[in-house]
């Protein structure tokens, strides 16, 4: 595990290392002052792990996740000696939440979710990568998504679904009166899914074609009584889809 520790006391950076150096399969590859050599030193680095200062001059640690981006952004822990910020952080995504001055009990436990979620990543990546491989050497075939909840993966294929709506990072795919989360983004699940069954009606939502059963005048309406706006950039590419399965 790559780890940065960026934070503008000298004595903070020590401490953090100090407490690394009980966990072996953490590796230091570098320790930054500054938001600004933290920017340079993901870019370059390509860490696993951040140990992030929330409160530094210029620029704090939750401009860095900002211009690092939440999509490239790896595993982060947020330090600090104000818990007034631990919304925030959680709200950007931080794995865990430390409060200076950290003992190595918390340190410890941080760690164990930084691995948790690790892994959760990884396996998430391998599903992905083999879905992807998948489209590629039969897309005739109808790949179903795998979607995580808290009972277990579950199977779904993309003709139950009714529609696709963008919540933060996640898709939901809504199937009846059900909704599942699904980590990946509008633009990726529009090239895995097949290809004419459905068509993105907004930057936040797509629908099943076979759905739709009428197009008004800037929305769309399934079948079972859902309305959904249409962008006005969208509506030609929306009618041209729906042509043959409404009366607009």
């Amino acid at each position: 595990m790559r780890v940065v520790i960026v934070d503008d006391e000298p004595l903070a950076r020590r401490g953090i290392r100090q407490l690394l150096a009980d966990h072996p399969d953490a590796q230091i590859v570098a320790e930054c002052p500054s938001g600004t050599v933290a920017l340079a030193a993901v870019q370059t680095l390509s860490p696993d792990l951040l140990f992030l200062d929330v409160q530094m001059p210029e620029m704090d640690g939750f401009e860095v996740v900002r211009r690092i981006g939440v999509e490239r952004v790896p595993s982060v822990v947020f330090v600090t000696a104000y818990d007034e910020f631990a919304v925030n952080a959680f709200e950007a995504s931080a794995v865990d939440y430390l409060m200076k001055p950290v003992g190595p009990e918390r340190f410890s436990a941080a760690m164990r979710r930084v691995r948790e979620r690790q892994t959760e990543t990884a396996a998430l990546a391998r599903v992905a990568e083999l879905q992807a491989l998948l489209t590629q050497v039969a897309p005739a075939i109808r790949q179903p998504l795998l979607v995580t909840t808290a009972k277990g993966t579950i199977r779904i294929d993309p003709d139950e679904i009714d529609w696709i709506g963008a919540d933060d990072y996640y898709a939901v795919l809504h199937v009846g009166v059900k909704h599942y989360l699904l980590r990946e983004s509008l633009a990726s699940l529009e090239d895995r899914l097949p290809a004419g069954r459905f068509v993105r009606v907004h930057r936040s939502a797509m629908v099943n074609c076979s759905r739709v059963t009428e197009i008004r005048r800037g929305v769309v309406v399934l079948r079972n009584g859902i309305t959904l706006a249409t962008s006005r950039r969208r509506r030609a590419a929306v009618r041209a889809a729906l042509g043959e399965t409404s009366a607009a």
